[in-house]
């Protein structure tokens, strides 16, 4: 068995298991959380390049004022998402959030036709327009906007967008993004701690143990798809990151019974469908394209 594809099922193991992570520490504010996530994942990053000796590459990034500001904005996207996905998974909507993630390439194939002047195919419109009445649905359903899918999908896909022409791998990058981010988070921190409203070093033990080890969580499932995406074709990964949003539904509905009710179904199963036509249409699309053209 290629060990890529251990690496790849072992990120969107661990990236579907994250509300189990990040559910416990509800009491602490999200922004805190967030800041923390920032300042650890930046140390425990800086840690591993020092390890494998590439330090030296990230500082003659920084004189780059073109990388600078893709990863800075990047970065700020990135904190976005971030932000939304733990104040929803710590306020009871993971079901939610994995909606998010579900409709985040049906997103990304809209973006690229905006702003990379890409076509889409027939079907691809046929998919678009299943999620977006799935979405409406939903909509009518909540008696809301499903913000918190929609802000996930967005900023995310905004994220793959900025990365797409980005010069650096997965590793790299994250380490650049959370660096440049990492004054402000930590001077937030800081902010907070003077003002008596700090959460590490009084939250317990295990609390500050957690808000520490977000760095350890964010980077190694990052690690392990960096590792899978040199040894697995893009197309399995394609498929492969639907595991992360099923697990993440599964744990809201199954482990901390969220509501989900017969509305509920009918507009997510709007939104799988238009997934599925999109595997469909994208690997029939694929196969004939690797048929031999028959000569003339």
């Amino acid at each position: 068995m290629n060990i890529g594809y251990l690496y790849a099922l072992l990120a969107y193991l661990l990236w579907g298991l994250f509300p189990i992570y990040w559910q416990p520490l509800e009491a602490i504010p999200a922004p805190q959380l967030i800041g923390h996530r920032i300042v650890w994942s930046f140390v425990f990053m800086v840690g591993f390049l020092a390890v494998i000796g590439q330090t030296a590459r990230l500082r003659r990034l920084l004189t780059d004022r073109r990388v600078v500001l893709t990863y800075g904005f990047g970065g700020a996207l990135l904190a976005g998402n971030w932000l939304t996905y733990v104040w929803g998974v710590t306020h009871g909507h993971i079901v939610e959030a994995s909606l998010g993630y579900f409709i985040n390439p049906l997103l990304s194939v809209l973006l690229g036709l905006a702003v990379l002047r890409e076509s889409l195919r027939r079907w691809q419109w046929v998919a678009i327009g299943l999620a977006s009445v799935g979405v409406a649905y939903l909509t009518w359903t909540y008696g809301r906007l499903p913000w918190i899918a929609l802000a996930l999908a967005v900023t995310f896909s905004l994220y793959g967008l900025v990365t797409k022409t980005a010069p650096l791998d997965a590793i790299d990058g994250l380490t650049l993004e959370t660096g440049l981010l990492f004054l402000p988070a930590l001077a937030f921190l800081l902010w907070n701690e003077a003002q008596g409203q700090g959460a590490f070093g009084h939250a317990g033990a295990l609390a500050n143990a957690m808000m520490a080890g977000a760095g350890v969580v964010t980077a190694v499932p990052l690690l392990f798809f960096g590792a899978a995406a040199r040894r697995v074709p893009l197309s399995v990964l394609g498929i492969l990151q639907y595991l992360a949003p099923t697990l993440q539904f599964l744990l809201g509905v199954l482990a901390y019974h969220e509501p989900f009710t017969r509305a509920h179904l009918i507009g997510y199963s709007l939104v799988w469908v238009a997934l599925v036509i999109f595997w469909v249409e994208g690997g029939l699309r694929h196969r004939r394209s690797l048929q031999p053209v028959p000569e003339a």
